[in-house]
């Protein structure tokens, strides 16, 4: 799902501006065709006034259903957004002013049928400019009654598009442990990505995301999962996108040990165990290469673990297999 070609949300003025330029600027040609085609004057300006509420209408109406059209149902999102949606948003208000653009689709659709019909029907030209003057300010008054909600959809638009692009339907395996002990460099060896790797903690700013093809052909997608998902409520919006990654999208988790670093093995035993509770899980130790032999003996001995990339994909090749 791609909340990033949601386009911008626009001031409510600024809808209304487009729709009278535009009806303006073909009312000028519609004129002229007009004054071709016949002398009566209250035909010329029925004629007008007809097309310019017409575009007017079709303008506004467009505008608004591609703004309807763009934001996804929210009812029908994949568990994971629609989380993600009641975590980073007010998912109440998020609904009420798709409701609202809604409501004003359809009272401009309403209320434009209502003035064409009295248009066609006049014989009056000051009738006819009464009509006009009137049907305007009573649809900038519908367009403005929701200018909130344009607000509000803009706000949302923003903090949306900040949504990682994950696949919902795809076998999944997270990679999760503590920062800087090696989640992104293994991503980058599991699958295609290349994500950005620094050397200091906590280098992942978003859930990065890679796809692999193992022995059994089938497309496995990665997400590398950053922080170190405490109670949730004290997460940061990326380690709450990483919790929620992990509860309704992997069908499997790599939680990544690392010896080398300053966290204290005790604290990533307890976030192991903790994710063990949750799904299935594969232990890897990473750095390896860097690691002294005695230190990486003992500790494999308490856990067991995978050491190197082939083992690693042995593993999730055979509990993919048991899953199914």
């Amino acid at each position: 799902m791609n909340f990033q070609s949601i386009p911008k949300i626009e001031a409510a003025d600024k809808y209304i501006d487009i729709a009278i330029k535009r009806a303006n600027k073909n009312a000028q040609a519609i004129a002229k065709k007009a004054a071709k085609k016949t002398k009566d004057k209250l035909n010329k300006v029925k004629t007008i006034e007809l097309e310019r509420l017409k575009i007017i209408k079709s303008s506004l109406i467009n505008q608004l259903e591609r703004i309807l059209k763009n934001f996804p149902n929210l009812d029908e999102l994949p568990d994971f957004y629609k989380e993600l949606v009641k975590t980073t948003l007010e998912y109440g208000k998020l609904k009420r002013s798709l409701g609202a653009i809604n409501w004003a689709r359809k009272s401009v659709k309403d209320l434009s049928n209502k003035y064409l019909i009295k248009i066609k029907r006049t014989m009056h030209i000051d009738s006819i400019i009464g009509y006009r003057k009137e049907y305007l300010g009573r649809v900038c008054s519908i367009i403005k009654q929701v200018k909130r909600d344009f607000f509000n959809l803009e706000d949302a638009r923003r903090i949306m598009k900040n949504y990682p692009c994950v696949k919902t339907d795809m076998f999944t395996v997270a990679i999760a442990g503590f920062p800087n002990v090696g989640k992104s460099t293994l991503l980058a060896k599991l699958s295609k990505a290349k994500p950005k790797i620094a050397s200091y903690a906590f280098t992942t700013k978003g859930l990065n995301i890679g796809y692999g093809v193992f022995e059994i052909y089938k497309k496995v997608q990665f997400i590398d999962t950053p922080g170190t998902l405490n109670r949730f409520e004290k997460m940061n919006a990326i380690e709450q996108q990483a919790y929620l990654a992990i509860k309704h999208l992997a069908d499997m988790i790599i939680y990544v040990f690392d010896l080398t670093e300053p966290y204290p093995l005790e604290q990533q035993m307890k976030l192991y165990n903790k994710l063990r509770k949750l799904k299935t899980t594969i232990a890897y130790l990473s750095k390896t290469d860097v690691l002294d032999k005695k230190v990486m003996s003992d500790f494999l001995k308490k856990v067991e673990c995978a050491k190197n990339i082939k083992i690693l994909k042995k593993e999730i090749t055979k509990k993919w297999v048991a899953k199914e």
